[in-house]
């Protein structure tokens, strides 16, 4: 049930005005089951002073954009009510012409593009006026006989209104509803949601939460358990099972949906995504359209639900993915031309959804955060089927009032206010050695240009550090830290399909794990050897194999960089066990690179030399090491280090991170089998 949260301590704390809507307007946003991620508005009357001191009606309405459940006072649009009110007596206005006159309604030019329903909040006589899209409300909207129902949760206290697009037409039609219905308490806006007001914004948050409860109690009351979607068909996989299977899948499916621009896809298998797919009624149900016309952008009309039974196995999944991936485009294509306008241009044709019977849900979008969105709007759209099939029939949007939502201006508008998409965004980056200087710096960069990052590195600890300080910076989900022995098969092998499970699969491997070692070469045992070997050679090659097999399996291409060290072309003294298989690093790069030419995957390798700063390596026993081996104190190695280039610099993880980023990039992408050095200019080290 949805619960009431206004906390009288907290709304006294608010100062009258838009810091008290602000209260209101979270709290509505906190519960998806009241109100869709960036859906919904509220909106306040009050009086303010305008520029010369004059009192002014002013109505604070959700800028265009925002979401309830983050949003703050500068996220709010003031109008001015005696330039709007008049609007009243047209017959029509259209969007264009709507939105041009509100423009210079703005008491402040600064402030956002107000909401496609604010002439709804304006038309309605009432100081606080919520919009929301409640689960149990919409399944009543989207009930074949929703009206009838309605008539019996709520007497003759609300107003129903049939389903128009939001503007002026739908505003006016629901303030002459409510005028002339004396007893009105609510508005139900057929297959789209709740309006209701008050004289306070406690009194409006509060009418708002009650009249849901009372539509949740009525729908609940008729679901009857074990019939729900018609009952179950398929039994659900055992965890361990789904995400071995979905490991497997996940490449295949973002290749299969990236073929126009990249996606990021992640897995839901919630006990309700589960109940649903696993139902007789699922697959039908699933067809009719959407719940919601909030949930279009996000979702499209309908997802894809896949035709198979878990018992035909991983094969046949991927062959039913594959097929049910190129049909669904083909179709979505269609959908597009048989409706288009002058001037459409179509989105990237791939489900946003995906519905696997015994697995759960697959959702795909320009990053984990908007996949996430698809996904909660989904979770909404099956709350909302499960009360609507209680009650009656589901029905939606037919076709073409589809097509005229996800296509329409004012709602792509929305989309316009998202950040621009930088150079490595909708693109996964798998880090070794990620919690090292090196490593963390890396993932810093390429996260600060879009990237999603894995961060693998045997110190756990110290990679869920750097991921979470990631995170908070630029959102959660960005960085992911998973522990990983790169001598260790299994392990290697865990950590990239975590990678898939969590992202979809990856396009950027960084091979950075690395430790050192120095003796003279008699004194070089046979213990050291093999660990520098286990470590830098065959860590470096079950990293690139793993990623390579999965980059296959994506057809998207790929990039792997190598960080190997000035020592792969310079015998480095007393270092021979280092030197040599940094040397291997160097020739294995070139030789997945001249595999890997016709996938699209490039490999390239970094020759830094005497990172110092944030290394783990030299903070060991090494920095003793080297120093004795040059006749110097620990102490003067960094300016020995600096005043033998020709440059007379000194290297930092920041400088070798800039040239992974480059090989990474889209300025390299004609650029495999090189060496980079990044070491000041050792002239021992030029390359030759």
């Amino acid at each position: 049930m949805v619960q009431n949260l206004w906390n009288n301590e907290e709304a006294s704390k608010q100062k009258a005005g838009v810091e008290e809507l602000v209260y209101r307007s979270n709290l509505i946003g906190s519960d998806r089951s009241v109100c869709n991620w960036g859906g919904g508005n509220t909106s306040l009357k009050t009086v303010e002073k305008d520029f010369r001191g004059r009192d002014v009606e002013v109505m604070w309405v959700k800028g265009s954009g925002s979401d309830l459940a983050t949003m703050k006072a500068q996220h709010f649009t003031g109008l001015r009510l005696e330039d709007i009110k008049p609007l009243i007596g047209r017959d029509e206005m259209p969007d264009e012409e709507m939105v041009a006159y509100l423009s210079h309604c703005m008491i402040d030019s600064k402030h956002p593009r107000a909401s496609i329903e604010t002439l709804l909040h304006a038309f309605l006589p009432f100081p606080h006026v919520d919009h929301t899209h409640p689960d149990a409300i919409i399944s009543l909207c989207c009930a074949d006989n929703g009206r009838e129902i309605a008539k019996e949760i709520y007497g003759d206290a609300f107003v129903w209104v049939p389903y128009i697009r939001p503007g002026f037409t739908l505003s006016k039609m629901i303030a002459e509803g409510v005028r002339s219905n004396p007893n009105a308490q609510l508005v139900l806006m057929e297959k789209h949601g709740l309006v209701t007001w008050g004289e306070t914004s406690e009194a409006c948050y509060n009418q708002t939460i009650a009249m849901i409860q009372k539509a949740e109690q009525y729908i609940n009351s008729r679901i009857q358990e074990g019939q729900v979607f018609g009952g179950s068909q398929t039994e659900t996989l055992a965890e361990e099972q789904r995400k071995s299977i979905l490991a497997e899948v996940m490449p295949m499916i973002r290749g299969a949906v990236s073929d126009a621009k990249k996606m990021i896809c992640m897995y839901d298998d919630g006990d309700d995504v589960l109940e649903f797919v696993n139902s007789k009624n699922a697959k039908e149900l699933s067809q009719v359209g959407a719940a919601c016309p909030d949930h279009l952008v996000h979702t499209k009309r309908v997802p894809l639900f896949v035709d198979w039974t878990p018992s035909a196995g991983a094969a046949a999944l991927k062959e039913a993915i594959r097929t049910g991936i190129a049909a669904y485009k083909a179709e979505y294509q269609a959908y597009f031309e048989r409706n288009k306008h002058d001037g459409d241009v179509m989105f990237e044709a791939a489900p946003r959804v995906i519905l696997i019977p015994g697995i759960g849900m697959v959702n795909t979008g320009k990053s984990l955060a908007m996949a996430g969105v698809s996904g909660a709007l989904y979770h909404r759209a099956i709350a909302v089927m499960k009360g609507s099939t209680a009650l009656g029939e589901f029905v939606s949007l037919n076709e073409n009032e589809s097509y005229n939502v996800e296509y329409w201006p004012l709602e792509l508008y929305k989309l316009t206010l998202a950040p621009a998409e930088a150079e490595f965004s909708r693109k996964i980056a798998f880090i070794t050695g990620g919690a090292g200087g090196i490593g963390s710096e890396t993932a810093r960069r390429l996260v600060s240009e879009g990237a999603h990052v894995v961060l693998a590195d045997l110190n756990l600890e110290g990679a869920e550090k750097v991921a979470s300080d990631i995170n908070a910076k630029y959102g959660e989900g960005r960085a992911k830290a998973v522990k990983m022995d790169v001598t260790s098969e299994e392990m290697v092998a865990a950590a990239l399909a975590e990678t898939a499970l969590t992202y979809g699969g990856v396009d950027i491997i960084v091979n950075n794990a690395g430790l050192a070692t120095s003796s003279p070469f008699e004194e070089t045992s046979l213990k050291e050897w093999n660990l520098n070997m286990n470590v830098l050679g065959t860590g470096y090659f079950l990293v690139a194999r793993e990623a390579f097999k999965l980059m296959k399996e994506q057809e998207l291409g790929g990039s792997m960089i190598f960080v190997a060290s000035k020592n792969s072309v310079y015998a480095g003294k007393n270092a021979a066990a280092y030197s040599s298989v940094k040397a291997l690093e160097a020739h294995l790069a070139r030789c997945i690179a001249a595999e890997g030419g016709e996938h699209g995957i490039r490999v390239n390798t970094i020759l830094p030399d005497a990172i110092l700063q944030g290394s783990a390596i030299w903070n060991s026993g090494w920095r003793n090491e080297r120093a004795a081996a040059y006749g110097i104190e620990p102490d003067q190695l960094e300016e020995h280090y600096r005043k033998r280039t020709t440059l007379l610099v000194n290297i930092y993880p920041k400088d070798v991170a800039e040239g992974i980023a480059f090989f990474a990039s889209s300025k390299a992408e004609k650029t495999t089998g090189c060496m980079l050095t990044i070491d000041g200019g050792v002239p021992a080290a030029f390359t030759r």
